[in-house]
């Protein structure tokens, strides 16, 4: 059976100590979102997939009256998670940024929408650096409990990447201004 990459979010979250759809999802919110969504209607199908293919296995509970799926990673699971993380080879990367293209694009718009542009993308990644600073402490929490020290780390690159975009994006703005003093 060939995975995908929701596949391995799924095992990793299952890894973290999620067990239900709602529980990986709601960590995929705070967490792989910032660089790997992963949406209910990709995640559900995904667990049955697993499950069907004896990577996770599956109980039905009641939880507050609602019954629920909670899944277990099975040392197949385990096993496929490992090799995945530890496999060599080329890695996909892939930046879907609308900012990025409209901006590539703004020689259509004029000086004022550029740089408006540029000042909407600058608080964008404000915001989104500043909800990976407040989840940052959970992440150190995790380390210091359980060991679980690359979740800080990826967080501490996602601070610094969108530090990096919001600083960019500064810099471009002043040097459109000073472009457009000059003209």
């Amino acid at each position: 059976m060939e995975l995908g990459k929701t596949s391995y979010v799924i095992l990793g979250m299952l890894r973290l100590g999620r067990s239900t759809g709602y529980e990986i999802k709601a960590l995929v919110d705070v967490s792989t979102r910032f660089f790997w969504a992963a949406s209910y209607g990709q995640i559900y199908p995904e667990l049955k997939r697993l499950e069907d293919a004896g990577l996770i296995a599956g109980e039905d509970k009641a939880q507050g009256g609602r019954r629920r799926r909670a899944f277990t990673l099975t040392p197949l699971g385990e096993e496929a998670l490992e090799t995945w993380v530890a496999s060599g080879g080329p890695l996909h990367t892939e930046l879907r940024h609308e900012g990025m293209l409209r901006f590539f694009f703004a020689d259509a718009a004029s000086p004022e929408e550029q740089i408006g542009l540029l000042q909407t993308m600058r608080a964008e990644h404000e915001r989104t650096r500043d909800e990976i600073s407040a989840i940052r402490p959970g992440a150190e929490a995790a380390r210091d409990e359980k060991g679980e020290q690359f979740p800080l780390m990826t967080a501490e690159f996602g601070i610094a990447y969108h530090d990096f975009i919001a600083s960019w994006c500064s810099e471009t703005e002043r040097r459109l201004v000073n472009e457009a003093k000059r003209s």
